[in-house]
């Protein structure tokens, strides 16, 4: 497999899970201003939408949106604890976190990365992000992850909440989601995917 990703956005997390898993895979830069990838390609080529991440299987076929691909990925290696298995209950309650986060914690955090979109808009996302937050502060109080064990919404929620220092926004602010944080990035494969990631040159 690979994985086309560019650093610390999105696709950071099917990368923790792809180490998580122990699953093969090559890395693949794309710079995100030129659209090139690392090993010479228009990044439009393999994802039409022009964004990361993109997961490319062996047999050619692509996958793109960081949910339909963490569970991909989970369902990959039976009987982890990554993923409850499809069609319980537990599962649903996944898709639960992962819609949340994908819809009111990535999809608000976007429009704060533009340079072309004035402060007092801007003001206006970060008190509905604030809000959000306040629901993830009650949700982790007395908890270790959002399922019983750490999963792949943990990864993608790590991911997205990494982005709050670029917003001037701090997450002691919410005790249980510093304490989160500080939790997930310990672990070896959240280590070992910025590392990685860190180490690649610049496309």
């Amino acid at each position: 497999m690979k994985l086309y990703f560019a650093p610390m956005t999105c696709s950071l997390s099917p990368h923790i899970v792809l180490r998580e898993l122990d699953l093969p895979f090559e890395l693949i830069r794309v710079n995100n201003q030129t659209k090139r990838t690392a090993d010479g390609r228009d990044f439009h080529e393999i994802n039409p939408k022009g964004y990361v991440a993109a997961l490319q299987l062996d047999n050619g076929k692509v996958l793109t949106e960081g949910p339909a691909i963490l569970q991909f990925l989970a369902d990959q290696v039976p009987g982890n604890a990554l993923a409850p298995t499809a069609g319980t209950w537990e599962r649903a309650r996944l898709h639960e976190h992962l819609n949340f986060i994908s819809s009111e914690i990535h999809g608000i955090s976007a429009p704060l990365f533009s340079a072309e979109i004035p402060e007092p808009v801007k003001a206006i996302f970060r008190q509905k992000l604030f809000k959000r937050l306040d629901y993830l502060e009650r949700t982790l109080t007395g908890r270790d992850y959002l399922m019983i064990n750490f999963g792949v919404a943990d990864a993608y929620l790590f991911t997205v909440l990494t982005w709050l220092p670029t917003f001037n926004i701090d997450i002691s602010e919410w005790p249980a989601l510093a304490t989160y944080m500080q939790r997930i990035g310990a672990r070896p494969s959240v280590l070992a995917a910025i590392a990685a990631e860190a180490a690649t040159l610049p496309v």
